[in-house]
């Protein structure tokens, strides 16, 4: 059954499209080379007839397909699991822009186009494509897209579902839906395209989309600002969003160990400010009136902050290259430091903005009392209450000593999520890592409301199956223990 599909599969594709063996190998493992799985092939369509046509010809031959775009995910979403019965549907080389309307402020892309071109076509007609990741040099769009990525302007612009108006997905039929339509306004019926969205690939394959763009900003300015205590920059962070509005474009919280970690194993990465406060915050504005109307509400909203106590000390970029290093503080050298420190124990949660501060004393206390002497790593995109509440091993100890730990660990910080109100995934998604703990902190009404999705939109279930929900076979608690 395998050859019939291999060779029905090159000859769709072209035999150089279909890699078996050791050329498939690169497709396997997930970002941080924890997960590897096996695939039948890798399959590299060049266009969306042609994934219609893969689809078509998987699902004749009951075989799971498993949508991959720049594999930057880190949920394990588009690895295989270890059977080998499945492909790898990689949307590379659906990379072209198919058009940019400037009246309409959309820009029409394939799946497979990676977001740091998605944004510098959008600057190239003169307009901003705002989000904005880590991995943005790699990523793709569709990967953004089923994901719901989120970054560092939701604050301003929302999460990928909100910068998205329409899309063009093969079904798991191998039918395709041409829903490109770039309407703001489209009241119609059911949301396909929000369905789609944060999917994961597990309801349908996103092949193109039509995103929003808005005007590029005439001035930015930038600070890095220290804090007493978090109630301050929370409280700073209602000050801002008073005074800048919607020009407030970025808001992220840095505890001193992060900046510790940096100055201690980045040391070619220079901090601005002495490390005499336990909370920090890089902000930026973003100005539509230029560059001395932009100066003067930044001072005016900073100044009154230093008067009123809000804020310790700051540091204000003077230039663009002040701005860039500040920003790669954030982007760069807190990745790099924390990999130089040890491997540790990831977190991406979200809370509500007020709750943000029970939550860290609570779950601070709670691993200290049970880990003594681990380190949170605390850092995030505060003004949309996403945490990355990561976890480091005790000073003297080492990486393998914290991960003997890292499922009690993972339970304890989600459990302390679970009763302020949060969700255990922010904006990383569910995949496979976080399939099996879903049902602990999700209803048994919204399960079977999800299942149900499940079942109508992929009812041979071949699409990235066991991502996000486990098989009927798996489901490991049926209901969960939170009310």
């Amino acid at each position: 059954m395998s050859a019939a599909l291999l060779d029905e599969l090159r000859a769709a594709l072209g035999a150089a499209q279909v890699l078996t063996g050791s050329g498939a190998d690169g497709y396997l493992t997930d970002q941080h080379r924890r997960l590897t799985g096996r695939a039948l092939a890798v399959l590299r369509p060049a266009d969306t007839a042609q994934v219609a046509q893969v689809v078509r010809l998987c699902r004749q031959h009951r075989t799971p397909i498993v949508p991959q775009g720049g594999n930057t995910g880190l949920m394990g979403a588009a690895t295989p699991d270890d059977s080998g019965r499945a492909v790898v549907l990689s949307l590379a080389r659906l990379n072209r822009v198919r058009a940019i309307d400037t009246d309409n402020d959309t820009l029409t892309v394939e799946a497979g186009a990676v977001l740091a071109a998605v944004q510098q076509a959008a600057r190239e007609a003169g307009r901003l494509f705002p989000l904005s990741l880590g991995s943005e040099g790699s990523c793709t769009i569709g990967g953004n897209l089923a994901t719901n990525a989120g970054g560092t302007q939701v604050l301003r612009y929302g999460n990928a579902r909100e910068l998205v108006l329409g899309l063009e997905v093969v079904t798991a039929e191998g039918e395709v839906w041409h829903g490109l339509r770039g309407l703001r306004k489209d009241n119609t019926g059911y949301a396909l395209r929000d369905l789609y969205v944060g999917s994961e690939g597990t309801l349908g394959i996103i092949t193109a989309a039509t995103l929003k763009l808005y005007p590029l900003p005439q001035a930015q300015h930038t600070a890095l600002l220290a804090f007493g205590c978090i109630h301050d920059a929370i409280a700073f962070l209602g000050v801002a969003r008073a005074g800048f509005g919607a020009g407030l474009t970025a808001f992220e919280l840095m505890s001193d160990t992060v900046l510790g970690l940096i100055a201690q194993h980045v040391p070619e990465q220079p901090l601005p400010l002495a490390l005499e406060a336990p909370w920090y915050a890089l902000i930026e504005l973003s100005d539509s009136e230029g560059e001395q109307h932009a100066r003067d509400r930044f001072e005016a909203v900073v100044g009154r902050a230093f008067e009123d106590g809000l804020v310790s000390d700051a540091a204000i970029a003077e230039s663009l290259q002040q701005s860039d290093a500040l920003w790669r503080l954030r982007e760069e050298a807190l990745g790099e430091a924390q990999r130089r420190d040890g491997r540790n124990i990831k977190h991406d949660v979200s809370v509500p903005i007020s709750r943000i501060p029970d939550f860290l004393a609570a779950t601070d206390a709670a691993l200290q009392a049970r880990f003594p002497g681990v380190r949170p790593v605390a850092f995030g995109h505060l003004g949309d209450g996403n945490l990355h509440y990561n976890v480091s091993h005790p000073l003297g100890g080492t990486p393998a000593d914290l991960f003997a730990h890292e499922d009690a660990i993972h339970e304890l910080v989600h459990d302390s999520v679970h009763p302020h109100g949060g969700s255990i995934s922010a904006e990383h998604g569910i995949g496979q890592t976080k399939r099996d703990v879903l049902p602990r902190y999700k209803s048994a009404v919204e399960l079977d409301l999800m299942r149900r999705l499940k079942a109508a939109f992929d009812p041979l279930g071949l699409l990235n199956p066991g991502k996000v929900l486990a098989p009927a076979s798996l489901r490991l608690h049926e209901e969960s223990p939170h009310p």
